[in-house]
């Protein structure tokens, strides 16, 4: 089998659905994997990740490299990236604009979470400083997952826009436009969704994201949205998307199901529907349609 030709649409690997892939040999260009669970030197993880580097391109998203952290990067971390990198050369390397480690006087306090960041020029210098030293590191482009946000800092100085605009002009890394994340953040700051996509640097965006949230209610009882990648990608994301992608024509795109992960032709179906909008919005034959 060769690997599928554009526009490519890839899924987040999960190993319950190795058997499903194995087996049904879907039309997808690329698996995303999270770098932190392959970090060891073998085993069945590898494994499948060998099997799955045969057919298809791999992408490795980070999310523990703590970017966004006041302290240093952690850098045998940042080795141990390096050393999976080296292994399958993927297609694409990524990582997110947050943080979710602190280095205390005693330890490094790891916290289970992506943290937003207070978008001053101080976190911008040390934003910058962190993804060159990734890159020079990695030898490699790396791109940048824009957040999702609930609150805003008291001490921003410029807005997410800009702060994601320098950081990408400074860096010339590229970016990761997680449309679920837009739709997020603008309904939990009041924001304008399609606004905020109008300033985002597009002809840096490298990989698409789309995903489910979960909807609960803040303290005065207005909608909450949170990214729990744990259902279909809702209509207003749909939305978003083809506006997306209106604008920028063909981008690999991924579908992200991290919990309450569904069977395989569910998630699959999200893939089919991601390829299908992507043909409609651009123009393009159906002719890479997925079966």
């Amino acid at each position: 089998m060769t690997k599928a030709q554009t526009p490519e649409i890839g899924v987040g690997f999960k190993p319950e659905h190795f058997a499903n892939i194995a087996n049904d040999k879907p039309n997808l260009s690329f698996f995303e994997v999270h770098a932190e669970n392959y970090m060891g030197d073998g085993g069945p993880p590898h494994a499948m990740l060998r099997a799955l580097d045969e057919n298809y391109d791999l992408s490795i998203h980070g999310v523990g490299l703590s970017i966004g952290s006041d302290g240093p990067l952690d850098r045998p971390h940042l080795m141990r990236l390096k050393k999976l990198v080296d292994r399958y050369q993927p297609k694409l390397v990524s990582e997110h604009l947050a943080w979710s480690s602190h280095d205390t006087e005693r330890n490094m306090l790891f916290l289970n979470d992506l943290l937003p960041i207070p978008y001053t020029q101080r976190t911008l210098n040390r934003v910058v400083e962190h993804v060159d030293q990734i890159q020079e590191t990695l030898g490699r482009t790396l791109l940048m997952e824009n957040p999702s946000t609930y609150v805003a800092f008291s001490e921003t100085e410029m807005d997410e826009i800009s702060f994601i605009t320098e950081m990408q002009k400074r860096t010339d890394c590229r970016l990761i436009l997680d449309v679920n994340n837009v739709h997020i953040s603008a309904n939990n700051q009041k924001l304008d969704a399609y606004q905020y996509l109008d300033r985002f640097p597009l002809h840096a965006v490298g990989e698409i994201h789309l995903a489910g949230h979960a909807t609960d209610t803040d303290d005065d009882d207005a909608p909450l949205l949170i990214d729990s990648h744990d259902r279909p990608v809702a209509p207003p994301v749909w939305d978003l998307y083809r506006y997306v992608v209106k604008k920028v024509g063909i981008r690999p795109t991924l579908i992200e199901w991290d919990n309450d992960v569904p069977d395989w032709p569910t998630l699959y179906a999200e893939a089919v529907a991601a390829r299908e909008t992507m043909l409609t919005q651009t123009g393009e034959t159906s002719a890479h349609a997925l079966a």
